[in-house]
């Protein structure tokens, strides 16, 4: 936050108008942390994501509860600042949390807000296949089952597919070799060991699962049509790959 910026009292009773300031404070924080991201995690990736979770909010009926869509938009805005995948200084970890210490979010959202943010991604984790099975689930408050069905619908789909391929691309990886298969057992330490992987391989590997792990009903909805999205354009990737269309 810049010196001639106020700190805005965002107590349990904050205003519209504060929280909104707190937003574009966020907002400002998010294209700063992420301004070198490739395009599969960069700022629009987050401000699909905000609109997704606010949206699934409204569907899953917390509208109603001004505090809940306080939390799940800023928990869907700042989910990605300080990603492990793009950390540049071990400082980035602390980024989030300090911006809401600097807000003077009520300690009862922040707490809920950073929750949020840390069981994003259950790989990092337990891993899917825990998540798959059950094993390890517990009960999680719904603005955190609409900000990460929010996150994992935009991993799906054609934006998706999109990202995948421009992930893929900034790690130098090959789009498709039949020679390496996709490890479909995988643990927390399976996904994180970085060994040679084909993008085509992370649709097995993780998105073609993420239709299952939805948490709320809207999410599943979307999820579904998205999901058939992928298998299409998996069915014709492949086609043409082996010279059959």
């Amino acid at each position: 936050m810049s010196a001639h910026q106020s700190k805005s009292s965002f107590s349990e009773k904050s205003t519209p108008m504060a929280f909104r300031d707190t937003v574009k404070r966020a907002e400002q924080l998010v294209e700063t942390s992420m301004k070198g991201n490739d395009a599969s995690h960069d700022a629009s990736h987050v401000w699909r994501v905000r609109d997704l979770a606010l949206s699934l909010a409204r569907e899953e009926g917390l509208s109603s509860n001004p505090d809940s869509m306080e939390i799940v938009e800023l928990a869907a805005l700042l989910h990605d600042v300080g990603d492990y995948k793009y950390l540049r200084d071990p400082s980035e970890e602390k980024l989030v949390e300090n911006f809401l210490e600097e807000e003077g979010i009520a300690e009862s959202k922040k707490m809920k807000i950073l929750s949020i943010i840390k069981g994003m991604d259950v790989v990092v984790i337990t891993g899917f296949k825990d998540e798959l099975t059950g094993v390890g689930n517990q009960e999680f408050p719904p603005e955190f089952g609409v900000v990460q069905d929010a996150d994992r619908l935009d991993a799906i789909g054609a934006i998706g597919i999109a990202r995948c391929f421009t992930f893929g691309g900034n790690r130098n990886r090959v789009l498709h070799d039949p020679a390496i298969q996709p490890r479909l057992d995988l643990s927390k330490e399976h996904y994180m060991k970085k060994e040679e992987q084909t993008t085509v391989n992370h649709f097995h590997e993780k998105l073609l699962k993420l239709k299952d792990l939805m948490k709320t009903k809207a999410g599943l909805r979307r999820a579904e049509k998205r999901h058939k999205v992928m298998e299409e354009f998996l069915k014709q990737f492949y086609a043409e790959w082996d010279g059959k269309a």
